[in-house]
Parts: C-alpha cells; sequence; structure tokens
C-alpha cells in the first residue's frame, strides 16, 4: 500500500529550497506584511462606514419618532389636551382636578344639558362672627345647565308658582318670572365623539355665585361690628372633591381678608385679619321615583315648599306640599309593613359614649307614631365606626352630630334638605353641643339680662332663613333651673346617712329626659314637623306631675313644643321633667304625613280629628314669645298645663322657696361662686317666664282654624274670658309689680353673686351684680307687652265679638297694681324704677315716640293714667328723702309728657 507522506507520525522531510523557491517566498511574504498593514484600515474604513449608517439610521429614528409622536399629539382631541395634567373623579359630574396647580374642571355630557338638578349647600365649618357655623343648612335650589353658544350657563330655576298643565295659561308659566343666571363658563373643549363639554369649575366654586358667603350688612349696624373683608382669591381654595354616582361635592375654604379690623372677633377667630369658612357644595341628581307629593293643611304643622297656583279661581290658590320621606311599604297589602328602605340615622363617632343609648332610644321612639301610618322600624339607628371611611358631612348619610364648640349658636339643631319640586326629603342631620350637658351660661350676656324671654320677635342666625329653633338654649336653661331646684342643701341628708342619693336619681332622671326630650324634638324637625306650641295644653295641672298619666299619655301633646320643666312643687311627688315619648298630635301628624297611598278622603278623615284638644296645634307664627307678638295666650313658650296660670304661680311660688335656699345650696369649698351666680339667673329667669306666661291672657284671643261645618269646631276667634284677664293681672300684680314682689331675694344672696375671675375679661366694667337692672328688666319685658300697640288695639277691636274688659278698666287697673299700693307712703328702689319706666311708656303711647303706632282711644287711656298717676303721687306728704326725689321725678315726667306747646 502507497504510503502517504507522514503515515509514520513523523514530519516529512524537507527539501532544501530553490533560487526560484526563495524569490516567491520573498515576493509572497511582502504581499503578507501589505495585506496585514491594509486589512486593519480597511476594518477600520469598513467600520466607521457601518457606525456611520447606524448613526444615521438612529437619527432618522429619533426624526421619526418625533414626527410620530407630534402627529399622534394632534391626533388627540383639544378635550385630551386639556385634561391631560389631571386626575379624573368620576361621578355626576365628572372633575378632573390638575396635578400640578389643584385647578378644577368639569365635563359636561350632552344628557345633562338643558336638564335639572338640586343644588344644596351646607357649612362644614365657619364662626359666629361671621354669621355661620358647623352643620348649618343653607341654599336648597334647583338649577338648570344650560348652553348658550360657547358658554355653559347655570341658571338657578324659581318654582315658586304651578300651573295646571291642562291650562292653557301654562304656555306662559315664564312670564314676568326672573330666573337667576348665577354663572356662566367658556366652553374650553368639546369631545367630538361623545359631545361632552369641558368648562373650568374654579370660578364656579371658588366665587359666590352658587351661594352668598359674606353676610350682608345689617342696617344701621355699628361700625363697631365684626367685618369679614374681602375674599382672597389666593388664599381660598378646594379642599377636596367628593364625587358619587347621583351627587358631586365640593369643599371650599373661602379666606376673607380683612388687614385693619376694627372688632377681633371673639376667641373663636384665630386672627380677624384672615376668617377662614368652610362650605360643602354639592350638586345632586333629581330623584327619578314614584314620590307622591302631599298638600299642606293648616290643621297640621309640616315645613312646606310654598307655589302660587296661578291657573287656580280660589280664594287660597295654594298649591303647599310638605316635606316628607319617601317611605314605600315592602308589602303594601299588609297594615303593618317595614319599609322597603327606612330613614337610617347614624350617631357620629364623636358622640360621648354614655349617651349613646339615650340618643339612640330617644330617636327609635319616633316608631310609635309611625304605627299608625302603617310602618313598623320606619327608623333605624346605627354607630358610625371608628374606622369609617366617610365623614359626617357627606350627604348621603343622616348624622346625629356631636360637636363642643368656643361659642355654639344652639345646643341642638335638625336641618333637612329636600326636592324644592315635590318636598321629598333627601337628607338631614342633628347638630348637638356639649355646652347642653353643662352648668354653664352664656357669659357673653349681661348679668341684667341672661334667661330672660325674649325681648324681641325672633332670635335666630341669619343662616336660618327657613325655620328658627332656639329650644336647645331654651331647654338648656330650664334644665339649669331644674337642677338649681334639686341640688341638696346643707339640710339635706348626706349619701353616708341615707343611701344612694335619691338626689343623684333625680338629677339623672332630669338630664337623661332633657336629653331625650331635645333628641325627639330635633328629629322631629327632620321628619318635617314644625314648631307646635299649643301642645304644653294637654293635662291639668293636677295630671302633669302623675307620671302612671304622663308616661302613658305623654306630658305634652308634642314633642315640638317648648314646654316648661316639669319640676314638682314642694310636697308633691315628682313626675316627668319632660316627656319621653312622641304626643298625641305627633302620632297624628305623622299619620297625616306618611299613611302611604292615601285617597283624599282618607286624608280628610284624618284632618277632621284636628278639633280634638289633644291635637291642638299652633306654630311659631301664632305664638306668643315676644312682646307684641300672636293673639292666643295658648300658643305660648315656657307654660305647661291646661290651667297655665295656675301652674305659673305654683312655678313663682317654688322660686320663692328656692331663692332661700340657694346661697346653701352652692356651698362647696374650694369652689368659686360661679355656679351660685348662674343658679341664681336660672332661677330669676324662670321667674320672668312665668311672668311672660300670665301676661299674655291680657287682651289675648283664643284661636281655632277648624274648617267650615267641621265637627267639634267653634268660633276663629273668642277672646279670653274677663275673669281669666283680671286673673292674670292680679298674678302681675303680687308677684312681679307688688312693692314686695322681689322681697322673696335675700340680701345675704347678692353680695355672694361673684363672677370667677379670668384674666381681665371684666376689664373695662363693674363686676358687682347689676340686681336693679335685672328686676327692672324683668319687669319691662312684661310692661312691654301689656302696653304694647298690639295688644291696647286689639282690647278695643274685640270688645265687639266678646272682650268684657274696656281698655280704659283695664288701663286703671294696670296703673293701680305699679302705683296704688305706695301711693301715700315710702317707694322702695326697685318700685322707683318699676314707676318711672311706667311714666315713660305711657309718655310713649300719648306721644306716639318711637316706632309704635297707637291707636287714638290707648292715647286717651294712656293720657287719663298719667292723670291719674300726678293726682295720686301730688297728695304725697311726710315721707323720706328718697321718695320725695322720686315723685318730683315723676310729676317732671308727666309734665313734659302732657305739656302743650
Amino acid at each position: 500500500m502507497k504510503r502517504v507522506p507522514g503515515d509514520d507520525g513523523r514530519s516529512p522531510r524537507r527539501s532544501p529550497p530553490s533560487l526560484h523557491s526563495l524569490h516567491h517566498a520573498i515576493a509572497f511574504d511582502m504581499r503578507s506584511r501589505t495585506l496585514l498593514w491594509i486589512l486593519p484600515l480597511t476594518l477600520l474604513l469598513i467600520a466607521g462606514c457601518s457606525s456611520s449608517a447606524q448613526m444615521m439610521d438612529s437619527s432618522a429614528s429619533a426624526q421619526t419618532a418625533k414626527q410620530q409622536a407630534e402627529n399622534a399629539d394632534e391626533e388627540k382631541s383639544d378635550f385630551e389636551k386639556a385634561i391631560a395634567k389631571s386626575d379624573s373623579l368620576g361621578g355626576l359630574f365628572t372633575v378632573y382636578r390638575d396635578t400640578t396647580d389643584g385647578s378644577l374642571q368639569m365635563a359636561l355630557a350632552p344628557s345633562q344639558i338643558g336638564q335639572e338638578y338640586i343644588y344644596f349647600t351646607h357649612t362644614v365649618d365657619g364662626v359666629l362672627e361671621a354669621g355661620t357655623f358647623r352643620g348649618a343648612y343653607r341654599d336648597n335650589t334647583v338649577f338648570k345647565v344650560r348652553r348658550h353658544y360657547d358658554q355653559i350657563e347655570f341658571v338657578e330655576v324659581n318654582t315658586n308658582f304651578h300651573f295646571n298643565d291642562e291650562s292653557t295659561l301654562s304656555r306662559a308659566s315664564d312670564a314676568n318670572v326672573s330666573p337667576s343666571v348665577l354663572h356662566v363658563e367658556k366652553i374650553v373643549a368639546e369631545n367630538d365623539s361623545t359631545g361632552r363639554l369641558l368648562i373650568s369649575a374654579d370660578d364656579l366654586f371658588l366665587t359666590e355665585s352658587l351661594t352668598q358667603v359674606k353676610p350682608s350688612p345689617t342696617p344701621g349696624g355699628s361700625p363697631t361690628d365684626f367685618k369679614l373683608g374681602r375674599q382672597s382669591q389666593k388664599k381660598s381654595k378646594v379642599e377636596g372633591v367628593h364625587n358619587y354616582p347621583k351627587n358631586t361635592d365640593v369643599v371650599v375654604d373661602y379666606v376673607f381678608e380683612n388687614p385693619r379690623p376694627v372688632n377681633p372677633g371673639s376667641d373663636a377667630v384665630t386672627d380677624a385679619r384672615n376668617v377662614t369658612i368652610t362650605l360643602r357644595h354639592s350638586l345632586i341628581e333629581v330623584p327619578e321615583n314614584d314620590f307622591e307629593p302631599r298638600f299642606a293643611d293648616p290643621r297640621v304643622g309640616y315645613f312646606t315648599q310654598q307655589k302660587d297656583n296661578l291657573t287656580s279661581t280660589s280664594a287660597t290658590p295654594y298649591h303647599d306640599l310638605i316635606n316628607r320621606w319617601h317611605l314605600k311599604k315592602k308589602n303594601p297589602d299588609a297594615e303593618l309593613s317595614e319599609p322597603v328602605e327606612p330613614i337610617t340615622w347614624w350617631i357620629e363617632n364623636t358622640t360621648p359614649e354614655r349617651i349613646r343609648p339615650i340618643i339612640r332610644d330617644a330617636v327609635l321612639e319616633w316608631n310609635t307614631a309611625f304605627r299608625e301610618a302603617g310602618f313598623k322600624n320606619a327608623i333605624e339607628v346605627k354607630v358610625q365606626p371608628d374606622t369609617a371611611s366617610w365623614d359626617a358631612g357627606d350627604i348621603r348619610y343622616n348624622v346625629l352630630r356631636w360637636t363642643s364648640s368656643p361659642n355654639p349658636p344652639f345646643s341642638g339643631y335638625g336641618p333637612s334638605f329636600v326636592n324644592p319640586r315635590t318636598g321629598q326629603i333627601m337628607g338631614a342631620d342633628v347638630m348637638l353641643e356639649y355646652a347642653f350637658l353643662t352648668n354653664q351660661v352664656n357669659q357673653n350676656k349681661l348679668f341684667e339680662e341672661t334667661g330672660l324671654p325674649l325681648q324681641a320677635a325672633s332670635e335666630r342666625p341669619k343662616t336660618l332663613p327657613k325655620h328658627a329653633c332656639t329650644l336647645p338654649g331654651f331647654l338648656h336653661m330650664n334644665t339649669l333651673f331644674g337642677k338649681a331646684a334639686l341640688a341638696p342643701t346643707a339640710a339635706d341628708p348626706s349619701p353616708e346617712q341615707s343611701g344612694p342619693s335619691d338626689l343623684n336619681g333625680e338629677m339623672t332622671q332630669l338630664m337623661e329626659e332633657a336629653l331625650h326630650y331635645l333628641a325627639l324634638h330635633e328629629v322631629g324637625h327632620t321628619l318635617g314637623l314644625q314648631h307646635n306650641m299649643k301642645a304644653s295644653q294637654l293635662h291639668p295641672t293636677d295630671e302633669v306631675h302623675d307620671a302612671s298619666v304622663t308616661r302613658e299619655e305623654g306630658l305634652v301633646g308634642s314633642v315640638m313644643d317648648y314646654p316648661a320643666v316639669n319640676v314638682a312643687p314642694p310636697d308633691t311627688d315628682q313626675g316627668q321633667y319632660y316627656t319621653t315619648r312622641p304626643g298625641p298630635y305627633d302620632v297624628w301628624a305623622v299619620e297625616y304625613g306618611y299613611t302611604p297611598d292615601a285617597s283624599e278622603e282618607e286624608l280628610d278623615a284624618i284632618l277632621s280629628r284636628s278639633t280634638e284638644p289633644a291635637l291642638a296645634f299652633g306654630n311659631d307664627a301664632d305664638d306668643m314669645r315676644a312682646p307684641g307678638k300672636g293673639i292666643d295666650p295658648d300658643v305660648m313658650i315656657g307654660d305647661m298645663s291646661k290651667e297655665a296660670l295656675d301652674y305659673a304661680e305654683g312655678r313663682m311660688q317654688l322660686v320663692e322657696g328656692l331663692m332661700d335656699d340657694l346661697l346653701t345650696k352652692y356651698e362647696d369649698p374650694g369652689q368659686s361662686y360661679q355656679e351660685l351666680r348662674n343658679a341664681f339667673l336660672s332661677v330669676t329667669g324662670q321667674h320672668a317666664q312665668m311672668a311672660a306666661v300670665a301676661s299674655r291672657y291680657v287682651g289675648g284671643v283664643h284661636v281655632d282654624r277648624a274648617l267650615i261645618g267641621q265637627e267639634g269646631a267653634t268660633e276663629p276667634y273668642r277672646p279670653v274670658s274677663l275673669e281669666k284677664q283680671q286673673r292674670a293681672l292680679d298674678l302681675l300684680n303680687e308677684y312681679l309689680f307688688a312693692p314686695d314682689a322681689f322681697e322673696i331675694i335675700p340680701n345675704e344672696l347678692y353680695r355672694h353673686l361673684q363672677p370667677q375671675r379670668r384674666g381681665f375679661n371684666f376689664f373695662g366694667a363693674s363686676e358687682d351684680p347689676k340686681v336693679h337692672a335685672r328686676v327692672l328688666g324683668i319687669q319691662e319685658n312684661v310692661l312691654a307687652h301689656l302696653l304694647h300697640p298690639n295688644v291696647l288695639e286689639r282690647m278695643t277691636d274685640t270688645r265687639l265679638y266678646g272682650n268684657e274688659y274696656t281698655l280704659a278698666a283695664y288701663m286703671r287697673d294696670l296703673t293701680d297694681a305699679v302705683f296704688a299700693a305706695d301711693a301715700q307712703g315710702n317707694v322702695n328702689t326697685f318700685r322707683q324704677n318699676l314707676q318711672v319706666s311706667y311714666v315713660e311708656s305711657l309718655a310713649t303711647v300719648v306721644g306716639e315716640e318711637g316706632d309704635a303706632r297707637y291707636d287714638n282711644v290707648a292715647q286717651s287711656a294712656a293720657l287719663q293714667s298719667l292723670q291719674e298717676i300726678e293726682r295720686m303721687v301730688d297728695r304725697k306728704r311726710g315721707v323720706n328723702a328718697e321718695t320725695r326725689a322720686h315723685t318730683d321725678h315723676v310729676l317732671h315726667l308727666i309734665d313734659e309728657a302732657t305739656a302743650t306747646e
């Protein structure tokens, strides 16, 4: 076999190179070296060309990407561009909030243009000086969103009128009715595919377009009144947006600047130069349901949506609708059924735990009234968890709220908001103040004014345009009186001697029943019920202290009254201090307002019972709480029982007994005399209230609002009997005007009425108790009514239909009450003040000074009284110097009043 060289594993033998081979090798080597040099250069050039190509490709790609981005941006709609930096908050109205500056935009769907919505706002926080406070309900209106070319208009709709659809007049329903264009915004962008419109929403909420935040100046107000100044656009801000399917809520801090405030405000105002008011605006979808409006009736008291029927020929063309919740039976055929959706209340987690059961039980008591309307468990109560993600200001929840404010305007307040078109209540809150549970009185009022009856027709914050509820403050002062009456004296046995203290038990009962009544009352408002100041006339005096009667029937006819605290007189077993259940009127009113699917005949049958004494009704317009206001003495605050004069006399006798022991009741070592001072104010305030109750029977007229032909009806107007009018004046003479009327107060007590010092809290004023000023204030409050032009004129008018008390006889009796007892003797200083004030009042009647207008009959009677006084005192002899000086003063005033030019 032929072997291949090297097969043996050894290297082949090399032959020596030839010359030709050597030359060839040298040439090859030189070419190789050249190639070795050229190759890297070539590779470098190739690499450079490749890199350049890559760079060119990259640049082209970047250019393409940029172009594509620009093209994509150009493809974005103006709508998308406008919201690019914003968070979308979906809800009834979609809101966009810019993530850089917090500005707001709002999107409007095509279906929302031309539609009506409900606007509601309430105060999240404020200060009283600015006319508002936490929980205050404000505007509750209907608005419409309109498009006008490139603008969006928010227009408030007038809901005060009704037109029957069948009438051709309904085609002119907008005649001479001015809508209110609240706000206009330019359309920022329009989505071509969806038709949605985008507008800026900052000015809609951050200005006063939707609601007036800063109160209007008070006509004739003092230059030193607290003033907010101008709103700061820079400092005001949207605090939060809360969006839900059926409502859009926007919370706004309005900051008002006043660089040089004259009045710094209270301690609640941190700095009067910058005051913040926080409001929550709610834009709400109009409910689409089968709610049926129910008409108002003058015999039962509901808050209403008043509407004039402009197509009616009736003498009373009223189309007023009551405010009520939308309650439907789960089982319509059942006599008693649970509702499809109950009225759910939440006790706010700020509520002290020890009183939550009292509040809960009080609210649930209303279920007894709803049973008459065919519902069981119409109301339920829950407690807001401490971990709840929702806040009490959320309008989707009905909340029993509890606060402790520096200057509380109330101790309780129960507003609701509605659909103004139908009267359907859509939400409510009850605001309760911790001050109700304290022994505090309003330290901002003067000594001579604190705890006394109203001097004016109304006292309410400007932010409560529909109704004012001053019950909590009234109830608080009444409860302080109850505490003073129950406070132990040194003569009472100690707990160590008597075991568990009965007094402590009674005090607990008083406070629990007061709190229970407060919750009942305020929740009653949220159900739509007005005040009923006639309800305290339910029982005779001998039954009001019988708990076996009052717990079964109610202490008063309605929890919507302002009754006296029912403290039993000495030697009488204590009954209920306040009623703890809805009264017969409340049950009847709920039956009328909430019986579902009731026919007109069924409703008429319910209303026909209005003449039953237990269903008596009179609201705030009827009541006589202020001098000259109202005509029916049965419609009064602070009274109790069918025999209100007897009850008032018993209460004034109780006050007399308390005065003897008041000092010993408040002798706790180590304490100041502030609590004694507060007790004195509440006790004398109770005396003043009972005097006011008695005074309303003079010149009074009982009112019956039954319809013609109604069973049990009496005449609409029945003057108070002569006997009762004279009885009332006799009580006032004995307990208010007589020389010894205020000798019930021991002189030793006056020297202890010292307020507790706090820094410089009475700087610029003297701290001593103004005893004479307080007594005169009590007397003048009653005189203001007894000599009011309305009362004097009514006494003359009512003689034509039953009044037997002539004005001349009345003025003679009143003058004798003020002057006769000491006409020939010395006059003490309390009587001196009273007599001068009376003469000055008569001079006003004669001279028509001030705003009051008196008729000729009243002026003649007043002139005759002045002349009679002159004859009575001019014969005085042998009196002390003080009385002589006083007599000269009285005669001087009479001379001035009767002088002719």
